[in-house]
Parts: C-alpha cells; structure tokens; sequence
C-alpha cells in the first residue's frame, strides 16, 4: 500500500492549571489513519517516557515521526484525536500519484 503524510490532533488539557486547552500535532507517514494514529501515540510515548528520565526528547525517528514540545504536566486525550491525510502538496507522498481521504476511501 502507499505510504502518504497524515496529521494526527491531539486535545491536550494541563493537569495542573485547570482550563488550560491545546492541541498537539504530529505527522509522518504511514499506510492508513489507524496505523498513524498508532506511530503518533507511540511517538509521544516514547518522548514522555524520555522526558520523565530526565533524558532529551528522541529526535525525528527513521520513519520520518517526532514528537517535539511535549510540556511536562499536560495531558493527552487520544480517544478524542483526528487524523487526516494532508492532501494540500504531493510532495509530502512516499510513492504513489493520489493521497488518500479518510472520508472517501476504505480502512
């Protein structure tokens, strides 16, 4: 399957100021939304874990996913994320001619 960028948004809340809102992006590439939704969360995982050892932020991974200006004390809400296939540049597309869209093609 062709590989194309998505977006993954994710609500984030701060645990310790209440009624602080934001959204954290990530993107790369992957072969559908579910599975960049999974690299996504797995990404910032693996960043947040770094981040609580006292150790720095990993870099962009090989697959092209980061998870850069994670801030301590800010809470992800991943049942409420969104992913979607940046559609605005072909450049962005690992291989193939036309990106997909979550709403007009089968997952």
């Amino acid at each position: 399957m062709t590989k194309v960028y998505f977006q993954v948004n994710v609500p984030i809340r701060s645990s310790v100021q209440p009624g602080r809102y934001g959204l954290h992006v990530l993107t790369g590439p992957a072969d559908s939304w579910s599975e960049a939704l999974r690299i996504a969360r797995e990404t910032c995982d693996t960043a947040a874990a770094a981040q609580r050892a006292g150790f720095p932020i990993p870099r962009r991974r090989p697959d092209g996913w980061g998870a850069r200006g994670l801030r301590p004390g800010w809470v992800f809400d991943w049942p409420a994320a969104t992913v979607d296939a940046w559609e605005h540049d072909g450049m962005f597309r690992t291989g193939g001619s036309s990106p997909f869209r979550r709403d007009g093609c089968a997952w």
